[in-house]
């Protein structure tokens, strides 16, 4: 059956063979906007709902091509290299078509609900033989609920598994109008403490919270996923509250202990954004077997990875 659905959202990426994003071989589909601002966000191009220039300042000739087709004014020469003025550029993307080197790109793609079925249909053969299916990331999915849940009716017409990685950040009456088509929730929880997760991700996390709540109670496959942050979230009060917490809801969730890494620097430089943990040295081994170790004592199942 060929879907037709017209409606569109803003994606970032579509990553195809991902293996660590639920079960078996899958398509992540990744969507524009997140109304956290984490610290150590590793997709900091799924932040701002809009499309942004992308620049690769080592890709970079020096030809001045860009600076010479940008009519807003937008770009500067500073010195032998070529910068972009966020605040008056308008997205045109005539230096990205003008761009020799391949320096510069426009982050972000319009999409209709069929254009992105098309692309996920291309695995169905990988779905099949490796139990997966398709992941909704970001950003926050949950940021472009109308879209998501377009895209979520659509994959499960065609029998494909559904899973959605989310930060929980969203009023219940949209996580409850998606969820009967969701197979998998892996469900993001960063800090239990409602200061601290405000100072590092810029919200509260009390809705956070209450919506796990509500999932597991209605009896929701769900996978709970905890980065971690060396210095910011690893620290034994952390993980206290964090046990705490999962042992008094209704269901006992796996739960992935996911271990920081600065491969987002990159990223970060390319946005023209600051990197603020670019410090932030990577966890030892010994501490995520350790907490591990921690959370299994308390009786919760638990694997590093995820």
């Amino acid at each position: 059956m060929v879907v037709k659905n017209t409606l569109s959202g803003i994606l970032f990426d579509i990553r195809r063979y991902s293996v660590h994003d639920g079960p078996g071989i899958r398509t992540t589909v990744f969507l524009k906007g997140c109304p956290l601002n984490c610290w150590w966000c590793h997709n900091p191009e799924g932040k701002s709902p809009q499309i942004e220039i992308f620049q690769r300042e080592n890709r970079c000739i020096r030809c001045g091509a860009c600076l010479e087709v940008c009519e807003a004014g937008a770009i500067i020469q500073h010195n032998d290299s070529f910068e972009t003025n966020r605040a008056i550029c308008t997205l045109c993307g005539a230096c990205v078509e003008e761009c020799y080197a391949d320096a510069r790109e426009l982050v972000g793609k319009r999409m209709t609900v069929a254009e992105v079925l098309a692309e996920i249909e291309r695995d169905r053969p990988f779905f099949q033989q490796s139990g997966g299916g398709v992941t909704f990331s970001g950003g926050e999915p949950l940021f472009q609920p109308t879209f998501l849940g377009a895209l979520l009716k659509a994959c499960r017409s065609q029998g494909i598994h559904t899973a959605v990685d989310t930060c929980g950040y969203a009023p219940w009456e949209i996580l409850d109008r998606l969820r009967q088509d969701v197979d998998l929730f892996l469900y993001d929880l960063k800090l239990i403490d409602e200061e601290r997760h405000h100072w590092f991700t810029g919200v509260s996390n009390r809705i956070i919270l209450e919506n796990l709540r509500h999932l597991s109670a209605l009896g929701h496959n769900i996978f709970v996923r905890f980065p971690i942050i060396p210095y910011i979230n690893d620290d034994d009060q952390n993980l206290h509250l964090m046990t705490e917490f999962l042992l008094s809801l209704p269901q006992k969730l796996p739960l992935d202990i996911l271990p920081y890494h600065a491969s987002a620097l990159h990223k970060y430089n390319g946005l023209g954004v600051e990197y603020r943990l670019k410090d932030t040295p990577l966890p030892e081994q010994e501490r995520l077997n350790e907490v591990k170790d921690f959370f299994e004592k308390a009786g919760l199942l638990v694997r590093i990875g995820g």
